[in-house]
């Protein structure tokens, strides 16, 4: 009897184990076989919806939905996948008509634009024209800064335009890279902006035309520059409702987890929803299983980012620009994230002896390189140097006509190589050249002992 007690307590006990921790996890329904576990939840709130996606172990995202009958405004918010999502969104159109994207803060994201005008009021605005000017600005901005080779056929065109309102937003699928988040996206567009942001709405004074003209006032080249890029971008300046000036390019979304309207969808009450553009250039291969449809849905995604091999961008600087190169006021870094695990920054790093034995690596030949940025990643304990103005590659053995160079110090191996951002030497990496020993921190803290030896 003593003995089927003890069988009887220890069945009880591995059932009362099972209920806490069962032997599967609970049934989630699947699109198909191949599919990851479904995910369809709604919230109230965003600040909800965010952390329940980011307490998931499956790769989804929060999205925001605009209800009929309900006040103006007012949102629900979805988590699910991608792939959930477009399951339902090309079969229920009507229900998930009012669909926007939130882009969560902190989240890696492409470059993107919100571009818009009142027709009314800009008669003689020719918005295929203006887009088409702004794509090719940007690309050349993005080269000159990032050394980032860009096309029309790398950016998604969306059009949502009225007889009222001339509407587009652009998605920038650049090969490779995306912005560390749409914060550091609005500080490159202000950035790069800064000449016709900062355009005086006053009408210049003749008198100061003449004198200049004269010989009188001598202009610097880089007021000259200045004033031809204020040119070269007037054609951003538009006019609102109200005949106010304003601009072509909303400013504005590039906040805290941005809800930014989908491929499809149209705002509450409009029936104007966003399709490819005629004048899209946008080309893109759609992967295994997937329709042309829902490959324009994907690329659209602003945080549809793929982190293999992924180069991340950033814009730590004020909104200023000077001679085409983002820099700080005064060079200084902006401090540090205590919880990342890297420093970036312009020109100048904290190790300043690193700096000037890089700077002696690329000016040399008559050729006046310069650090164009840096970072540093502790735990490898890597200097990554972007280079300006010189272009020599081992791999080709020949200066690059158009992308740069990376000079690498790896303080650990106390060793420096050469990288490239040419795509056909992505994968390249010259032979480990030593760095000096004055710049060695072994070297360095060897001295410090002998040092403090002495001294005792």
């Amino acid at each position: 009897m003593r003995k089927w007690g003890d069988r009887l307590k220890k069945v009880e006990q591995l059932a009362q184990s099972f209920q806490v921790n069962p032997l599967a996890s609970r049934y989630k329904p699947r699109l198909w076989p191949c599919q990851p576990s479904s995910v369809w939840k709604l919230f109230p709130r965003q600040s909800m919806a965010i952390s329940f996606a980011q307490s998931c172990k499956e790769a989804v995202h929060v999205f925001a939905l605009e209800k009929e009958n309900t006040p103006q405004g007012q949102r629900i918010y979805l988590v699910t996948s991608y792939t959930e999502l477009w399951h339902y969104y090309r079969t229920y159109t009507e229900s998930l008509m009012h669909c926007y994207e939130v882009i969560p803060e902190g989240a890696v994201c492409k470059l993107y634009f919100d571009l818009e005008f009142h027709k009314p009021s800009n008669t003689g605005a020719d918005g295929k024209a203006m887009v088409s000017s702004l794509i090719q600005y940007v690309c050349d901005e993005l080269m000159e800064i990032y050394g980032i080779e860009c096309s029309m056929k790398n950016i998604l065109n969306l059009d949502s335009s009225t007889e009222e309102k001339f509407s587009r937003h652009l998605i920038f699928n650049l090969q490779n890279a995306a912005f560390k988040d749409n914060i550091h996206v609005g500080r490159f567009i202000h950035a790069i902006l800064q000449p016709i942001l900062s355009t005086s709405k006053s009408t210049p004074d003749v008198s100061e035309g003449k004198q200049a003209k004269a010989g009188e006032v001598a202009e610097s080249p880089q007021t000259k520059r200045r004033k031809k890029e204020e040119t070269d971008l007037r054609f951003l300046q538009v006019k609102n409702k109200d005949g106010q000036d304003g601009l072509f390019v909303d400013l504005g979304v590039y906040t805290k987890n941005r809800n930014f309207r989908l491929y499809k969808s149209s705002k509450m009450g409009k029936n104007a929803a966003f399709t490819v553009a005629h004048d899209n250039k946008f080309t893109d291969k759609p992967g295994k299983g997937v329709s042309v449809e829902e490959s324009v849905f994907l690329a659209s995604l602003v945080c549809n980012v793929s982190f293999t091999g992924q180069r991340v961008l950033t814009s730590d600087i004020p909104e200023i620009k000077e001679a085409k190169t983002l820099r700080p006021q005064n060079q200084q870094v902006s401090a540090p994230n205590p919880v990342a695990d890297s420093l970036s920054g312009y020109l100048s790093s904290p190790h300043q002896e690193v700096d000037n034995f890089v700077l002696s690596v690329v000016k040399k030949d008559g050729i006046d390189g310069s650090i164009r940025r840096w970072n540093y990643f502790a735990a490898e304990q890597l200097l990554v140097y972007d280079i300006a103005k010189y272009r020599w590659c081992a791999n080709v053995e020949r200066f690059h006509r158009s992308n740069n160079i990376m000079i690498v110090v790896d303080h650990q191996e106390e060793v420096w190589y050469q990288k490239c951002h040419d795509p056909e030497c992505k994968n390249f990496r010259s032979s480990s050249f030593p760095l000096p020993q004055e710049i060695c921190v072994r070297y360095l803290l060897t001295l410090v002992c002998l040092l403090h030896f002495n001294n005792i």
